[in-house]
């Protein structure tokens, strides 16, 4: 049995990897900050499925808890094989509006967090000579939308590049790239949500089992739904002026993600 350690595994997206990848009867290594939920999480997965569930709490905003995941990662006696690093979160407002904190935050959870989590695994796997790395950036990554998209716009080069650099070593890396999902992310942001169209809402567990299919065929970048590919189609043919207006004006009543 192979082993998935998960980031911000315990809602959304991250939740949904975890319970596809223990009904597929891979162990899990499940990561995020509420130590309650993760216990929760993972009696109920355990039971369900029989697998092993681990749990590490860790607030990826922190050193210590980027240092956590990284010393499991490195792990050699307990390898893991899949790591999704799905931990993210939005900030409601335009720029100059949020903290200069909040956006530091941001960073470190969508940029420093995903580079040391990646090079802590992939070191290890490429030393077994095989594994995978899913980085979850968001269709955000393609239009000029502020630090989240920024962010997310680095996740999906850093991860093709690094797969390019990888390639032949038996490990693959992947960045996935969601739309709206129903997820508890606008939530958390303060984000209102009763706007947005209902062809733009993706199914949680549809979307992953699209990204890990997507994975397994190679892969290095995952919009997994034909409805987002056509508009990042559309996307990469309009002007980056027209563009800019456009997702601003959407991105302040709709949300990031």
């Amino acid at each position: 049995m192979t082993t998935a350690l998960i980031t911000g595994s315990t809602a959304g997206i991250g939740a949904a990897f975890a319970r596809k990848l223990a009904a597929e009867g891979h162990n899990l290594v499940l990561v995020a900050r509420d130590t309650k939920r993760l216990g929760e999480q993972a009696t109920e997965l355990h039971d369900r499925h029989g697998i092993e569930a681990e749990v590490l709490a860790a607030d990826l905003a922190t050193e210590a808890g980027i240092a956590a995941v990284e010393k499991r990662l490195g792990d050699r006696t307990h390898p893991v094989d899949l790591l999704v690093n799905n931990a993210g979160f939005g900030n409601k407002g335009r720029y100059l509006e949020v903290s200069m904190a909040d956006e530091l935050t941001m960073l470190k959870v969508h940029v420093e967090a995903v580079l040391r989590l990646t090079s802590a695994a992939s070191e290890s796997m490429r030393s077994r000579g095989r594994g995978g790395v899913i980085n979850v950036a968001s269709v955000a990554a393609f239009v000029p939308r502020g630090t989240y998209g920024a962010s997310k716009a680095w996740v999906v080069q850093f991860t093709q590049g690094a797969a390019r650099d990888m390639a032949g070593s038996g490990v693959r890396l992947m960045a996935l790239c969601p739309g709206f999902v129903r997820t508890e992310f606008h939530q958390r942001a303060g984000m209102g949500t009763d706007n947005i169209p209902g062809w733009m809402w993706l199914d949680a567990d549809k979307l992953v089992a699209a990204a890990l299919a997507d994975l397994a065929r190679g892969k290095t970048v995952s919009i997994p739904d034909p409805r987002y590919k056509a508009l990042m189609g559309v996307v990469k043919l309009t002007p980056r002026g027209l563009l800019g207006g456009v997702s601003s004006r959407t991105g302040r009543k709709y949300g990031p993600q």
